[in-house]
């Protein structure tokens, strides 16, 4: 693996194969109770470990952690500011080839996505089927909070 700050953002679809192996970060997202109550209401899961800070600070993680699905589905925001990529008419979710939730994430924490570009393949004309290796970290914790094979289509103007 290529030990690289962001090289994949300097990136044109049209080349991404020979930057196979390269690393970006996304900034940082503070993950505070309001983002979890509003994810809570959204997705209709209100389990008291996500929403209820008094009972939250009674049980395993002693308060509040944010639901995994509201990490995974930072990872958009992630990559929108670690993959900002030239050439694309449009990007579109593909799909995961593997999610594991690995550590929870502690109300008030800060996250951060590390990208590593795992494999592109061209396609049909204007198709590139880009693999990540994704995790999320958690600011001052040594352990992901998540680890998952993401597969991005991108499509370009040609």
């Amino acid at each position: 693996m290529k030990a690289s700050s962001n090289t994949v953002a300097a990136a044109d679809v049209a080349n991404l194969e020979s930057h196979v192996g390269d690393v970006s970060f996304s900034a940082w997202f503070t993950i505070d109770q309001h983002r979890i109550d509003g994810f809570a209401d959204v997705t209709e899961d209100h389990q008291f470990l996500h929403v209820d800070v008094e009972a939250a600070a009674k049980g395993p993680f002693g308060g509040t952690i944010a639901h995994g699905f509201l990490s995974l589905s930072m990872l958009s925001r992630m990559a929108a500011t670690a993959l900002p990529l030239k050439g694309a008419s449009s990007v579109l979710n593909y799909g995961f080839d593997r999610i594991r939730f690995l550590a929870p994430v502690p109300s008030g924490s800060r996250i951060r996505g590390r990208f590593t570009l795992a494999k592109a393949n061209r396609r049909a004309a204007g198709q590139t089927l880009v693999h990540y290796q994704v995790e999320v970290e958690i600011e001052g914790e040594a352990k992901p909070a998540l680890s998952a094979e993401w597969l991005v289509l991108f499509l370009s103007k040609e």
